[in-house]
């Protein structure tokens, strides 16, 4: 038997829409879904429609006396907290702080509309925020009311009809800092001469991330083989204190080829560090008191001053280093499937939807037997001068900036 509803005239414009939902399992009595709607017959009408169309499609669900805050909350710590890494929890945590909870956050979950948070970021771009933030809090607050609707505390999830803005004033190249490719071995050359060139050296030499290659162990170094294994990442605690931690994706547990003279500069590293310390450690990078060291530190004592003294950009961080290794590779014309395991990426889409577009010399054949893209090797760039070890598709090449870096 269909299900009907009521239209019950509550005074002026004010229509209370009444469905029946059927009895209470426990105690028997009656269950009905109330809701006051303000305007006219048609408007009521339109809502009980759309509830009576949801009971019959299984995605009803009876509205929840909850704010969107107290739900947030409560999405944060039983669906959010339990799956990912610390930071990305504290991540999620301050967007919705900073951009939800005082405008939205007080209203009744079930209250929410797609124009809601339609006008919400429309209001954040007025505010000369950018459309990556607006598209972080998209992708936060839309797997929220999508668990939500799981959890059966809203009938539809909001976000359906949300348009997000298009990033149309900034170029996406920008995106992706790198250090300028035609000063990289003058980098090389001059931080050698610093106490912490050997990191500079292993974060352009292999493409590691920071909280990788500050989480390295002697153990991860195969001398012979020519290989530095990563197996954890290092954190840093917002309370205190740091851990290590899994890789951040299976496919960063890896191993990386390392060129000759830069083996042999990790085991001269590692003989002024056991002299230092009057024992071997068990970290290949640490402080003065045997700790680990941290990336922010690090780049406003060691990076920071670097730049400055080259005439550099001092917003060039420690993950640029990353992002120059990984482009010079492609600059290269090493196939980016290698470049993609060398540098951990969950997938080579990955690889190419962030670095393609800062690599001109990528060349691809679009013509009538394209197949994808070029894999032949190309003559290398002046700035690529250190070999890239094997299993990357290439051979070594003679002109190692290390030779030039004998001596300070």
């Amino acid at each position: 038997m269909p299900r009907a509803g009521q239209l019950i005239n509550r005074g002026e414009r004010t229509w209370l829409v009444r469905v029946f939902l059927g009895r209470d399992v426990l105690t028997g009595k009656k269950k009905y879904h109330n809701k006051t709607v303000k305007g006219t017959k048609k408007d009521a009408q339109r809502y009980l429609n759309g509830v009576l169309r949801d009971i019959d499609l299984g995605k009803f669900a009876e509205p929840k006396k909850i704010s969107l805050n107290k739900f947030l909350e409560k999405w944060l710590s039983d669906a959010v907290k339990p799956r990912v890494r610390e930071r990305t929890y504290h991540s999620y945590e301050q967007l919705l702080k900073c951009y939800v909870y005082e405008g939205l956050g007080p209203r009744r979950l079930s209250s929410v509309t797609a124009l809601d948070i339609q006008e919400l970021y429309s209001a954040m771009l007025d505010r000369n925020l950018s459309v990556v933030t607006v598209r972080k809090l998209n992708t936060v607050l839309g797997n929220a009311l999508k668990q939500a609707v799981k959890w059966g505390m809203l009938g539809r999830n909001p976000m359906d009809g949300v348009e997000l803005p298009k990033d149309r004033n900034s170029r996406r190249e920008e995106k992706v800092k790198i250090m300028p490719l035609d000063r990289v071995s003058e980098f090389l050359q001059h931080s050698r001469c610093s106490k912490w060139g050997i990191v500079f050296a292993v974060a352009l030499g292999t493409g590691m991330r920071p909280g990788e290659y500050f989480a390295l162990k002697w153990d991860d170094l195969e001398v012979e083989q020519q290989l530095l294994r990563v197996r954890r990442t290092l954190y840093r605690h917002k309370t205190g204190g740091w851990s290590f931690q899994a890789p951040k994706t299976k496919g960063s547990v890896r191993s990386i080829a390392l060129p000759a003279q830069l083996v042999q500069d990790l085991m001269e590293h590692r003989d002024r560090q056991t002299a230092e310390f009057g024992e071997p450690q068990e970290l290949m990078f640490t402080s003065r008191n045997g700790q680990p060291l941290f990336s922010s530190n690090f780049r406003r004592r060691e990076l920071k001053p670097l730049l400055r003294e080259l005439g550099m950009d001092e917003r060039i961080h420690l993950y640029a280093l990353r992002h120059t290794h990984i482009t010079m590779l492609l600059a290269a014309g090493v196939h980016p499937k290698l470049v993609a395991e060398r540098a951990g990426h969950a997938s080579v889409k990955m690889t190419l939807d962030v670095y393609s577009h800062v690599v001109p010399a990528m060349q691809w054949d679009v013509g009538s037997n394209s197949t994808g893209f070029s894999t032949e090797t190309r003559a290398d760039p002046p700035f690529l001068l250190w070999p890239l070890g094997q299993g990357i598709g290439r051979q070594a090449n003679p002109f190692s900036p290390y030779s030039y870096l004998k001596t300070c």
